[in-house]
């Protein structure tokens, strides 16, 4: 069945520029987005008003024709869009904007390398540079165009920032959103000693077969809101990036609940999680590739309810170069985090039962090379407090080691911790 959208183009192009606005991947005055309709109209976003306050009033239409209909003129970047439509069919929706840390890129005439990421190679589609001209101009749009017209998804424009087409605006902006996270995680990385490594591993898809649940219980029910409400709080925080991460909660014994594969985390409800069962999936949803391994570890860490993997771009740096995070730097983030443990992405990825022997209540967070953190809790917020402070101390270390030398906590002091919280043993020094 074919699935239509009855969203009006203005109020498509206003939410997406809001949230880019909001995320702080453009200014006031800068970026711009445009999308074509069947009738071959271009709707797009209005040149020199505020994009913090933008109303679906404000966007303008361009018809085939060149007929502009609105109350403000179109973006002086119009020539570029109607290029990059013009070369592209498939294409229905280009983006541009100027997230700081692609502008970085851009000024230096590099590329992020979405590699360096299992999967976001696939969300970017083909990365290319594109040279300088002046914004506006019918010589950009022909460059910009032609680079779309080599077979390029993402564009990266020397001195200016990126432009990113798609068959959709959603589709546009999760390519932008992702070459954005790996732009920052690269410039966090280069503060580390260790250079960036790539993964020796990537993530097995599974076949799970249907059951057709009865009901819903009220304790599910309050499970399915608390991922939902975590999971746009840790967008909102920045924790994670679309379809980079996945949030779980044990409902019962082989019974669990995860978030969907490949789902905006700014529009997920409580409906669209998915009840994993007995090996077998909610029927008519997809679960996110980790559900395999959360079924492994719910059955071999009772001690754990919940456990969430996302990417963060600081935790990610350390992630990239294969160095460990040092969790003794503050008594805070040793209480929540332990000593992290890192398995390489192939060891990883090899199967889930190479990461159960560094897992126990003494070892609630994992580090995996190139592909994310995961934290274990009793609870969805347990999990998500250690998701956070995860992602502080690494930025803690990244920006410690910019003003002198890093002293960790030492080892009486860890012990004094232990002691006064009552935190658990690690059992390889229990057992001396």
């Amino acid at each position: 069945m074919t699935t239509f959208s009855y969203t009006h183009p203005r109020n498509i192009l206003v939410a997406t520029l809001q949230r880019l606005y909001d995320y702080g991947m453009t200014t006031t005055s800068g970026g711009n987005i445009s999308l074509k309709d069947d009738d071959g109209n271009i709707w797009i976003t209005p040149g020199g008003i505020d994009k913090g306050s933008l109303r679906p009033e404000d966007i303008v239409k361009v018809t085939p024709a060149g007929q502009v209909i609105g109350i403000h003129r179109p973006s002086c970047e119009l020539p570029f869009h109607a290029a990059v439509y013009s070369r592209r069919r498939d294409v229905r929706a280009v983006l541009h904007a100027h997230s700081p840390a692609l502008v970085a890129f851009s000024m230096i005439g590099a590329c992020p390398d979405p590699t360096l990421v299992p999967g976001s190679a696939e969300v970017c589609g083909k990365v290319t540079f594109s040279h300088y001209d002046i914004p506006g101009s019918a010589s950009l749009g022909r460059i910009i165009a032609a680079e779309f017209e080599r077979g390029a998804d993402s564009v990266m424009m020397e001195n200016h920032g990126a432009v990113m087409c798609g068959r959709t605006i959603a589709e546009a902006f999760r390519r932008f959103e992702t070459l954005d996270y790996i732009a920052r995680i690269q410039i966090n990385a280069s503060g580390l000693p260790s250079p960036l490594i790539h993964p020796a591993g990537f993530p097995q898809h599974q076949e799970w077969p249907e059951f057709e649940p009865t009901g819903a219980s009220p304790e599910e029910c309050e499970l399915r809101d608390q991922i939902v409400n975590l999971r746009h709080r840790a967008y909102r925080q920045k924790l994670l990036f679309s379809g980079s991460a996945y949030l779980s909660a044990r409902l019962g014994e082989d019974d669990f609940l995860i978030t969907p594969t490949n789902f905006d985390p700014m529009s997920m409800n409580a409906g669209d999680m998915v009840r994993v069962r007995q090996g077998r999936r909610e029927s008519g949803k997809i679960p996110g590739t980790g559900a395999a391994y959360c079924r492994e570890f719910y059955r071999n860490c009772p001690w754990a309810n919940a456990i969430i993997m996302t990417r963060p771009p600081h935790a990610m740096a350390f992630a990239t170069t294969a160095t460990p995070i040092d969790s003794r730097t503050i008594p805070e983030s040793y209480i929540q985090l332990r000593d992290m443990p890192m398995l390489s992405s192939q060891e990883y990825f090899a199967s889930p039962k190479n990461a159960l022997k560094y897992l126990s209540p003494a070892h609630p967070v994992l580090l995996v090379e190139n592909s994310g953190v995961i934290t274990f809790g009793k609870t969805l917020l347990e999990a998500f407090d250690r998701l956070e402070v995860a992602e502080f101390t690494a930025k803690c270390l990244l920006l410690a080691s910019r003003i002198g030398s890093f002293r960790p906590i030492g080892e009486k002091q860890v012990e004094a911790i232990i002691e006064a919280f009552h935190l658990p043993a690690d059992e390889a020094e229990a057992k001396k």
